[in-house]
């Protein structure tokens, strides 16, 4: 059986940088425990499967340890996908999805929108996991698919460098952690080692609950933000109250087959 594979550097123009994506249009699903394998082959953040169906395109997200419910960069790449190669002159296109229909747009910029659930996040505690993983005492925390960990400075979050051991004992999908930035509105980093991810590069479904929470401290709609890890990202927010606007830019890194 031969698979088309396309790997897209998402929220980045030019390649080495963003978030890698793998994402593979099929014809039909294939058995579970066959995407498992292709992504763990892949060893990406995410490998994403697509297929065309009755109600539009349905889509699924592999780490390379397990299927997740949102993953926002690969999302993208499978948009710049199936707009550069099955949609022709489409302006916007809806993947149906475990968390519900995901509609993503070509903007006039060139970029892609993608409109997200809202997550809001839940003040908690900090777990003792979670002041172990990252060698800090949070000054605020909040919970929802993941930890929210606010911190004092962009500094604080550009230096950080976590205890995935102990993050992985954490009953979240992963921990977020932000702050105000300099040149951006907030920066985040994002670690998931209980998914099989140690960081993130720019990680699209984080920004989420991050969007909420930063217009509501910021007081403002529209927010651009940036990830700070090694490689790199930049997002185009805006809060829509139950819903998210998460753009970005993508490009293609390479494209091929899978023989299996």
């Amino acid at each position: 059986m031969r698979i088309p594979l396309f790997q897209v550097d998402a929220f980045s123009q030019r390649v080495f940088h963003g978030n890698p994506a793998a994402v593979c249009p099929l014809e039909h699903w294939l058995a579970e425990d066959v995407m498992q394998a292709i992504a763990t082959e892949n060893n990406l953040a995410e490998t994403a499967f697509v297929v065309s169906e009755a109600d539009g395109w349905r889509i699924r997200w592999f780490t390379p340890v397990c299927e997740v419910d949102l993953c926002g960069h690969a999302t993208l790449a499978a948009a710049w996908v199936l707009f550069a190669e099955h949609l022709g002159d489409a302006d916007s296109v809806t993947f149906q999805s475990r968390s519900g229909p995901l509609t993503v747009r070509r903007e006039a910029s060139g970029r892609l929108a993608m409109d997200f659930p809202a997550l809001r996040g839940e003040p908690c505690e900090a777990p003792p996991a979670l002041i172990e993983g990252l060698g800090l005492v949070p000054g605020e925390v909040q919970a929802a698919m993941d930890y929210l960990v606010v911190v004092d400075s962009e500094v604080q979050v550009r230096d950080l460098a976590p205890d995935f051991a102990a993050l992985a004992k954490l009953d979240r999908r992963g921990v977020i952690v932000t702050a105000l930035g300099k040149d951006f509105d907030f920066v985040s980093r994002f670690f998931a080692p209980n998914a099989g991810i140690a960081e993130d590069p720019v990680t699209g479904s984080a920004h989420s609950m991050l969007i909420p929470y930063w217009a509501k401290r910021l007081g403002k709609s529209f927010l651009v933000a940036e990830q700070l890890s090694a490689r790199g990202g930049t997002l185009y927010c805006e809060d829509r109250g139950p819903r998210v606007i998460i753009a970005g830019d993508a490009c293609l890194y390479m494209s091929g087959y899978i023989d299996i």
